[in-house]
């Protein structure tokens, strides 16, 4: 067969339509990919094929980023804001259970701390649980950095406590 110029010329628009095609292809599914794990990000949840690749970071203003052996208390200025177990304080959350799984009890102390702090971390807040120490046992959307949620069994009460700026010690274990 011979090739002509017109069928030249057709094979040669038809090798850029399909490249250009295949460019177009490319940059949607980039955008959808990062759409969801834009969305994912801002609702808090992790993504396993990234989170287990990328260290974790901290804001500059949070806490140290030298942990202290294990055992020894630590003081770090936190927010501290207080919720209940109520659909206005945990929206669709309010299902009765902690982040790690605790069952929510009549009088429980816990407290809902950023990622930074593992589940199972004591904290003494001053003027919570009558200053003896209580766990980390959840997690919030907006409990990021050096922040704490502590936990109350009525939204009266938690909304009485207000938001606080204290020195709070934490042990991680």
């Amino acid at each position: 067969m011979r090739i002509t110029s017109n069928n030249y010329h057709y094979r040669s628009r038809l090798y850029k339509q399909r490249f250009a095609n295949a460019v177009i292809l490319l940059i949607a599914v980039l955008c959808a990919i990062t759409i969801i794990v834009g969305i994912s990000y801002a609702r808090g949840a992790r993504i396993p094929l990234l989170s287990a690749t990328l260290p974790e970071t901290t804001s500059p203003d949070s806490s140290p980023s030298i942990a202290e052996p294990s055992g020894q208390w630590e003081t770090v200025t936190m927010r501290v804001t207080a919720y209940c177990a109520c659909k206005k304080c945990c929206g669709k959350f309010a299902d009765g259970k902690t982040a790690n799984g605790h069952k929510i009890q009549r009088n429980d102390v816990f407290v809902a701390a950023d990622k930074m702090y593992p589940f199972g971390t004591e904290v003494i807040v001053p003027g919570y649980n009558n200053d003896k120490p209580v766990k980390v046992f959840d997690r919030g959307r907006v409990i990021r950095g050096n922040r704490l949620d502590v936990f109350f069994n009525s939204h009266k009460t938690a909304r009485e406590w207000g938001v606080k700026y204290l020195e709070v010690k934490l042990r991680r274990n």
